[in-house]
């Protein structure tokens, strides 16, 4: 995986696979597809927004010190140690901060529950956690995921190529996703604190409260914080990538598990305990959640609506009900769509009124026109990422 002068991870070189390989990585790729992973069984009727799903909830970890220091309530980290703590996997594949660049990210496989919770917290930058499943599998041992709804889309997708992720893969959990910000948003912050990125020692996006701040520290000791509403308040400034705006699944309906911040209005006015909304999609996730409770690891609250997540969730209602019309953008304007098979793109656009759906397939189009869809290829020096022996979180 390479960056890109944009700032987001590609695969690179992407003329180089073979004509099986292509077609295997195209079958997977969730810029060509996103299906949910459907569990069937006992569940209420499946939601227009939010898909099939077992349960909802709040819920936050049940370590004080996991539910701080982790991004919201920690759900995600509580669960990754559980699964390390009762040997039910041997490790977790996901995503940490590279500690030879802080403000950067490397997928990581953690053996122990403090290396969870070593690579703890949302990192808002390009992140390719599945640069590492090829390691993870060749490992032949059981493991969990952790990471972003479109990761886990492609991991279900790849199942029916590879049997290992079925038999290996015993927990897929994933983060409702805002999207992913592009370097070029680290960066911009480095620029006007007139930081350089090499005297960074720690780029924390979240945690240790929540939401937390954005904190910087450097080798001469200075350090720097950001309120999240200082950070993110500003929409225009997120650097998103393309795909991210365009995503069918930002909700984790191919994962057991999804973890979502839970703001009344879809924004924090100020620090809590850290609280998360759970979606708890299928009988393996349920079982792990429930564990987890009688470990200790985990704490539920109260139960959690579809409506009322909407109002926790307010952006991915509107951008789910504004798929169809921006895919509607992109086939004008000549470019491919992604496919959605399940996840009721048609259904939710035809909510809108014509004037609005009318809006959202002019802006795609002229987006296109305008070439704001398009990026510089990604030059070869810069890896980023190990190509071949798993990185274990010391």
């Amino acid at each position: 995986m390479t960056m890109t002068p944009l700032g987001g991870l590609r695969p690179t070189p992407a003329d180089q696979f073979s004509v099986i390989e292509e077609a295997q990585l195209l079958a997977a790729c969730p810029g060509v597809i996103g299906e949910p992973r459907l569990d069937p069984g006992d569940g209420p009727p499946p939601d227009p927004i939010w898909g099939s799903y077992k349960t909802m909830r709040y819920a936050w970890a049940g370590h004080p010190d996991v539910r701080f220091r982790a991004a919201t309530g920690g759900v995600l980290t509580a669960l990754g140690m559980h699964l390390l703590a009762r040997k039910k996997v041997a490790f977790i594949l996901h995503v940490g901060a590279n500690p030879e660049s802080p403000m950067r990210t490397r997928w990581v496989h953690s053996e122990t529950p403090k290396q969870v919770l070593a690579n703890t917290g949302s990192r808002y930058g390009p992140t390719a956690p599945l640069a590492g499943l090829g390691a993870a599998l060749d490992r032949a041992e059981p493991f969990a995921i952790i990471a972003k709804p479109c990761d886990l889309g492609a991991v279900h997708r790849f199942a029916a190529i590879d049997p290992r992720v079925d038999r290996l893969c015993v927990a897929r959990l994933a983060l409702v996703c805002g999207g992913q910000s592009r370097l070029g948003k680290s960066q911009d912050v480095l620029d006007d604190l007139n930081v350089d990125e090499d005297d960074v020692t720690l780029f924390r996006h979240r945690g240790y409260g929540n939401p937390g701040p954005t904190r910087i520290e450097t080798r001469d000791s200075r350090t720097f914080e950001k309120t999240y509403l200082e950070m993110w308040g500003d929409e225009a400034g997120w650097q998103l990538e393309t795909r991210c705006k365009l995503c069918p699944d930002a909700l984790g309906e191919a994962a057991d598990v999804a973890a979502a911040d839970v703001w009344p209005g879809g924004s924090p006015t100020g620090e809590d305990e850290g609280f998360n909304g759970i979606i708890v999609r299928t009988a393996a996730g349920e079982a792990l959640v429930r564990e987890a409770v009688s470990a200790g690891d985990l704490v539920l609250g109260d139960q959690i609506t579809p409506r009322q997540f909407d109002d926790l969730q307010p952006h991915q209602v509107r951008k789910k009900h504004a798929l169809a019309a921006r895919y509607d953008g992109l086939t004008e304007a000549g470019y491919p769509t992604i496919e959605a098979p399940g996840l009721r793109l048609s259904e939710l656009g035809g909510n809108l009124d014509i004037s609005q759906r009318s809006a959202e397939t002019a802006g795609t189009t002229r987006r296109i026109r305008e070439g704001r869809m398009k990026e510089p290829l990604p030059t070869l020096p810069e890896i980023v990422d190990p190509p071949s022996t798993p990185t274990v979180c010391e």
